[in-house]
């Protein structure tokens, strides 16, 4: 099967979308179906074996000129791919992440007018490149901020169009009016040409039925999948070592590190305080820093110190390394994460989680039994889960053990490409 898979780059930081969309395609490629990844915006940035194509569309620097400037509209397409170089795009990257979501309302609204936008070229390009090159069987688009494209996709190329629903209404919802309220609509107007969609979890999918307001049948759930190479070997004896709580994920205020920083410390009041050691790693951008060196200022108040430590796990080894090291991980975000990637990969390695009562994580929790829940936004709650864990060795051993075999046995990345191509297969 002829699969496009248009995903979306982000700005060079670490994505759990862009590593979702890096590993389904990967796994169609092992299971000998014709997947092609199309970056856009930026080239996507992953800790696996990168299969995206070299060629990005929608190219930040263009789509920013063009919306901020009426000649690029206009400028030959020849000129375009200079400002699409991938090196220039990773580069433009590192002053990009620091544009917050608040001052991109105009141009979110323009791209999603697609062929009716300042960005009409872009959309042009990649039908053109599409229809041309690739001419795919069916087109899958990563998220539905990239659905302005899909009018003039289904009138030149006539296949059929899923969306991956992995997260929208969070951008969205940042969002300033008019243009959250604007985008929102053209979205709605999008969905009703789009042919299906997929969500990563029970919760999103009944979530998006009134946010998108798209009919529930239409609406497919396929859960994650991890490509498990280097996932789950043998753990260092840890009977001697101190009670390692982790935290891995994008380091910012919405992923809750801070909630979990105020749950370490009221551990210190317990007998067994100081056998506690918190240990953090994920990406940090630099308009989160100041975030990060809040939470460490506190930790040094707190007398902390010695007990906290920030980790770089810059690639898949590292990664596993850093899980491997943990006794659990608890990523507590303020938000109803639709995904969560980080608890699969701590699960797939032993590790138990402990994670709020919201978003996909009691799905993941049921479907694994790899964990306890707690109240969201609750640090004493999330404390006393913790050490729990820490006093019963053999209930956090037998969590682990339970969410290891699930997550090896039924969220891998080979099980996700059968599911996914047995939907397409209902619409080819």
């Amino acid at each position: 099967m002829k699969i496009a898979y248009i995903t979306a780059g982000a700005a060079g930081m670490y994505c759990g979308s862009c590593m979702h969309d890096n590993t389904l395609v990967s796994a169609l490629l092992a299971q000998n179906h014709d997947a092609i990844l199309i970056p856009t915006y930026t080239p996507i940035t992953v800790d696996e074996a990168d299969v995206s194509q070299k060629r990005v569309f929608f190219g930040g620097i263009n789509v920013f000129l063009q919306q901020k400037v009426a000649m690029f509209r206009h400028t030959p397409w020849s000129m375009d791919r200079l400002l699409d170089s991938p090196p220039l795009l990773r580069w433009v990257s590192r002053f990009a992440v620091k544009t917050q979501a608040q001052q991109l309302g105009d141009l979110t609204v323009s791209m999603l007018k697609g062929e009716h936008g300042h960005q009409r070229k872009e959309v042009d390009k990649l039908v053109h490149w599409l229809a041309g090159e690739v001419r795919p069987e069916i087109i899958t688009l990563t998220n539905a901020l990239l659905s302005g494209m899909v009018p003039d996709m289904k009138r030149r190329l006539g296949v059929p169009i899923v969306c991956s629903l992995q997260g929208d209404d969070i951008f969205l919802e940042s969002l300033p009016e008019p243009h959250r309220r604007e985008s929102l609509a053209l979205i709605r107007a999008h969905c009703r040409e789009i042919d299906a969609f997929i969500a990563t979890s029970e919760y999103y999918a009944d979530f998006m039925v009134g946010y998108f307001e798209i009919p529930r049948e239409r609406i497919h759930v396929i859960y994650p999948g991890l490509n498990l190479n280097g996932h789950g070997g043998p753990s260092a004896d840890r009977s001697d070592a101190k009670f390692t709580i982790g935290y891995f994920a994008r380091i910012c205020p919405e992923k809750g590190l801070h909630v979990l920083a105020d749950a370490f410390r009221l551990l210190q009041k317990t007998r067994s305080a100081s056998s506690y050691h918190l240990r953090v790693s994920g990406w940090l951008g630099e308009n989160n820093r100041p975030y990060f060196e809040d939470i460490r200022r506190k930790m040094n108040e707190w007398g902390l110190a010695d007990r906290f430590e920030h980790v770089e796990s810059p690639d898949h080894a590292s990664k596993v390394q850093f899980l491997q090291s943990l006794d659990v991980l608890s990523v507590p975000t303020t938000y109803r994460e639709p995904k969560g990637l980080y608890i699969l990969e701590a699960l797939a390695n032993g590790v138990p989680v402990v994670q709020p009562r919201h978003g996909s994580f009691p799905e993941l929790i049921q479907a694994t039994g790899g964990g306890l829940l707690v109240n969201p936004d609750d640090p004493e709650d999330l404390a006393s889960a913790l050490a729990k864990l820490q006093e019963n060795r053999a209930h956090r051993e037998e969590l682990g053990r339970k969410g290891k075999e699930a997550v090896h046995r039924h969220f891998n990345a080979e099980r996700m490409a059968r599911e996914t191509v047995d939907l397409y297969k209902r619409y080819v």
